[in-house]
């Protein structure tokens, strides 16, 4: 009999995910702090059409 719970690695992969989807969502509302940036990316991206 395992002492593990089956259920763990579910838990710990859903865990990491909501933790990357909050750092992608924090460095996003940090980019908008720097519009110097933002204005950068979007001619780079522009500039592709």
């Amino acid at each position: 009999m395992s002492l593990r719970h089956p259920m763990l690695p579910t838990v710990a992969r859903r865990l990491l995910s909501w933790a990357a989807a909050l750092g992608v969502c924090l460095g996003v509302f940090a980019w908008y702090l720097q519009p110097a940036f933002l204005r950068t990316l979007a001619d780079r991206l522009w500039s592709c059409f």
